[in-house]
């Protein structure tokens, strides 16, 4: 169902910058509360058919081909196709927004919101802000054209918990001869308030936790008209599934803390015990986020970008060529000039007496062959190390922007 202008009778949208729903095309605004569509209540229970109903197939060919439903729009009457957890979308047809009731029904809907705040011009304009900056990221990708944007509402649960946990802890102390292993216990308790765990199931967990913080003093109670000009999902996850997520986030922060407190280093957690009690009283708010596609090198990327507080979540390809040759200068040029310092400063030295000689290596015993040789190495490889480390944060980073299942997600939205 789309929701009309009463002056024009033009489908609205909800437009983040003016936090209004507006009518694009006589300028009118009003608030999402005041909004209230005639046809919403005759619209309630219209239900969207399988595909394979409405096509006549088979269950086999239904499942391999047709695994979608199929809502008529209430603007001009064109057949919207939408996947089992869409509560919004927009028709191909007529480009109306449409909020799909039946499946929001009073089961499913959610209680809270936060509307969208930044507007799909500013996300753009924030990912290629981001991109700008990068010494290694490929001219092409700088100047990116997204070939989809999507404004999405993201199903999340907001948890209470308690947790509880007792742990044994090692860690490394001491250097040298007396460098030895050390054992550490922990215990203790601690709360959690709105912890947000993503109700989608295609939607991967550390994609999703990437655009955390959320600032819930912007939460409104949940009026379908903020949906407008978006498209959102349901949460299609069970009370197990929010649990287990509960728990394994709690522990990690358990553990994170507790590894602050001792001291020492290759610190492992060698036994624990835990347990965490959620609430049961858990609220369902949507959450707004933008997802914009590109292509580079053969292969789809998708950015988030937290639609309330403009934080960029993504993975960017870099030049491996320019980064590696990068790398290898900087080693070759602190090797070359270590080297140069000990032609240039050592060398004569050689030349004198062996009794100046001997003074001078008494005097300061890093100056000799060896000890620059030996410091030349090692700073070849801290620069390996630390550039090793950082391409492979950029590639895990990558893997979850090029990840088949955050692009699914955003790729099933019709317009």
């Amino acid at each position: 169902m789309a929701t009309l202008c009463k002056n024009c009778a033009t489908p609205l949208v909800f437009d983040p910058v003016k936090q209004k729903v507006v009518c694009p095309s006589c300028g009118g605004a009003w608030d999402a509360e005041e909004v209230e569509s005639s046809e919403k209540k005759y619209s309630e229970n219209r239900k969207a058919v399988s595909a394979a109903e409405v096509y006549g197939v088979d269950k086999e060919t239904a499942q391999e081909f047709f695994d979608c439903y199929i809502y008529t729009c209430g603007s001009c009457g064109g057949e919207i196709s939408i996947n089992g957890t869409e509560a919004s979308t927009k028709c191909i047809y007529c480009g109306s927004s449409s909020v799909v009731f039946n499946r929001i029904s009073k089961e499913k809907a959610p209680e809270f919101i936060i509307p969208f705040k930044i507007s799909k011009e500013q996300a753009v304009g924030l990912v290629k802000e981001r991109f700008k900056h990068g010494p290694f990221i490929p001219k092409e990708v700088k100047n990116f054209k997204p070939s989809e944007v999507r404004g999405i509402y993201v199903p999340f649960w907001l948890a209470n918990a308690y947790h509880v946990e007792a742990d044994v802890i090692s860690s490394e102390v001491g250097s040298g001869k007396h460098r030895h292993t050390k054992y550490w216990g922990r215990s203790g308790a601690m709360g959690i308030t709105n912890l947000p765990v993503d109700g989608s199931q295609m939607l991967s967990d550390e994609s999703s936790q990437r655009l955390e913080p959320f600032n819930y003093s912007d939460i409104k109670l949940f009026d379908e008209d903020y949906l407008l000009g978006f498209y959102s999902n349901v949460s299609d996850i069970s009370n197990a599934d929010l649990e287990q997520v509960v728990s394994y986030r709690a522990r990690e922060a358990f553990h994170n803390r507790v590894a602050k407190s001792v001291s020492g280093s290759s610190k492992k957690i060698r036994r624990e015990c835990s347990s965490t009690l959620v609430d049961q009283d858990v609220r369902y708010v949507m959450i707004p986020v933008w997802f914009i596609c590109y292509d580079f090198e053969g292969k789809h990327n998708t950015i988030m970008v937290n639609g309330q507080t403009g934080k960029v979540v993504c993975g960017i390809p870099w030049n491996k060529k320019l980064f590696l040759g990068v790398t290898a200068g900087l080693s070759t040029l602190f090797t070359g000039l270590l080297t140069y310092w000990f032609g240039t400063s050592l060398l004569p030295s050689m030349f004198r007496s062996y009794t100046e000689r001997r003074v001078r290596r008494s005097s300061s015993s890093n100056n000799n062959p060896v000890s620059i040789i030996i410091a030349a190495l090692m700073i070849a490889l801290a620069i390996f190390i630390v550039g090793y480390a950082m391409y492979k944060k950029v590639t895990k980073q990558l893997k979850l922007s090029q990840s088949s299942s955050i692009f699914n997600f955003m790729k099933k939205r019709q317009g």
